[in-house]
């Protein structure tokens, strides 16, 4: 039960990150940069799974 509790927590903080980051030009640039090297990140660790949906 505590296990979930700190998902939520740890999503409800990240979330409140984001939302500060925002503000600012600066901000945005980060979260934007954050955001592709995490797309990336996911792209090479499932390369079967993005392939195939791709090539229908």
């Amino acid at each position: 039960m505590l296990r979930g509790r700190g998902l939520v927590m740890k999503k409800f903080f990240k979330f409140l990150v984001a939302r500060r980051l925002a503000r600012t030009p600066i901000g945005l640039a980060v979260l934007g940069l954050a955001w592709l090297q995490r797309r990336r990140r996911m792209q090479r660790a499932q390369p079967e799974k993005a392939g195939s949906a791709r090539r229908r």
